[in-house]
């Protein structure tokens, strides 16, 4: 059964001096998951399952010498990280829900190897520890987990129950499953809905790792603007706030940093970071930092001279005014898709002729906002009306490639009981706080 260590003694001291702790985030900057949380999680799937068994599988190691990861050869699966706070290869998590009984829960880890772990560093096993930090009591050997699954899946779908798995391109090419399902007659249902619309509202330990998040990826903006000056390159600029991100605890970028100086600024995902910065021009920086494994996304448009033109500072105030109509309309019941209409009406309906012969509104050619979380564009249905504690961007933008002109202000919030908290007010938003950091360069 599901539940904590009963001797909290025991958990502080394994916690504190245990050197196989590592695959917790123990050491992290972020800190592991508190126990309480990640319980709170398991019990709430477990309600929403109702009758059946939910198998989810850590992530596999990446290789090094075949795949050439940037940031590291392992990044765990969101879904099996949220549910244990662990980072463990080759894995498993088993629910299994029942009308009338107590749920189940068994953790299955790879048992350890002493010579393995001359290369990897020590890693979690089966037992105590594994206990310590997840609050799973039955914690298994990973090689059992085939074997015992099976006959999980078979005894509750021929009760009625249903089998749960993390439906997706990596399940659908898993023969394991397919034979599982083939073997037993078990229907298979996707679990991901039920977790997407868990992982939508965050507890708050979510809201202290995406807050960092948002408060680092603010000062890697900053940074970055106190080096942009005509003649410096784009990669000088994402690289002042990616290593501003690193130092300040965060161990990913939440996605590759986009830094575009002139027309660059009008592609929206131009990554490449090779071009020299001129003076007259903008650059558009959308960067955000991983903390936790939660991710900020904030974007803002500089001038590298250090001062908007007239033209430029119309457009920028235009974007501006227009995000903060969707900002002061953010309230809960409201859905993302309404918070876009009025960002496009009010971008309509105050163009006057900047964009002449047309409205401006023309030149956003992006929706205002996506959820946000352990991943950059979080899972969760975009239907959903608001409600407290759920994550999103704000980021209208004008893009008029024929004046080689880009511009887009992206935020993050988090909706209160009565509207919302900007995650990302640590950068500069205002043109005249913009100016401000410019003119402060060295």
């Amino acid at each position: 059964m599901d539940g904590l260590m009963p001797r909290a003694a025991l958990v502080l001291a394994l916690l504190a001096s245990t050197p196989t702790l590592a695959p917790a985030q123990v050491g992290s900057p972020a800190g592991p998951v508190p126990v309480e949380y990640l319980a709170a999680r398991r019990a709430d799937l477990l309600k929403r399952m109702g009758n059946g068994v939910a198998v989810i599988r850590s992530s596999e190691k990446r290789s090094i010498e075949g795949d050439y990861p940037q940031d590291s050869d392992y990044r765990e699966n969101n879904d099996f990280f949220y549910l244990t706070g662990l980072e463990t290869p080759s894995s498993w998590l088993v629910l299994i829900a029942r009308d009338t009984l107590p749920p189940q829960v068994y953790l299955y880890l790879p048992a350890r190897d002493s010579m393995a772990e001359r290369w990897t560093g020590a890693r979690l096993g089966p037992g105590a520890e594994a206990t310590a930090l997840t609050g799973i009591e039955d914690t298994r050997a990973a090689d059992l987990a085939e074997r015992q699954i099976r006959s999980f899946v078979r005894s509750r779908t021929l009760q009625g129950g249903t089998f749960y798995l993390l439906l997706g391109k990596e399940a659908e090419r898993d023969t394991f499953f397919q034979q599982l399902a083939l073997g037993t007659g078990a229907g298979v249902s996707d679990l991901r809905p039920l977790l997407d619309a868990m992982r939508l509202v965050k507890d708050s330990d979510e809201m202290r790792r995406m807050r960092m998040a948002a408060e680092i990826s603010a000062k890697g903006h900053v940074a970055a603007m106190r080096v942009a000056r005509p003649g410096a390159w784009e990669y000088q600029l994402e690289g002042a706030a990616e290593g501003t991100f690193r130092s300040l605890g965060a161990e990913r970028l939440a996605y590759p940093s986009i830094v575009g100086t002139g027309i660059n600024a009008t592609t929206l995902h131009y990554d490449r970071s090779r071009s020299q910065l001129q003076a007259g021009e903008l650059v558009v920086m959308d960067m955000g930092a991983e903390y936790g494994f939660y991710a900020a996304d904030i974007t803002r448009t500089i001038p590298v001279s250090g001062k908007f033109s007239p033209r430029q500072l119309q457009i920028y105030n235009l974007v501006l005014a227009t995000q903060q109509a969707a900002l002061d309309s953010i309230k809960p019941g409201i859905t993302l898709g309404r918070l876009g209409q009025i960002a496009r009406e009010y971008m309509k309906e105050h163009s006057g002729d900047l964009c002449a012969p047309g409205t401006c509104d023309r030149y956003f050619i992006h929706g205002l906002s996506h959820w946000l979380g352990m991943d950059v564009h979080d899972v969760g249905n975009y239907a959903t009306p608001l409600a407290p504690n759920m994550v999103f961007t704000v980021e209208p933008g004008i893009y008029i490639p024929e004046e080689k002109l880009g511009v887009r202000i992206e935020d993050d919030v988090v909706v209160t009981a009565t509207g919302y908290e900007l995650l990302s007010a640590g950068a500069p938003r205002t043109a005249a706080e913009v100016e401000k950091v410019m003119g402060a360069r060295k």
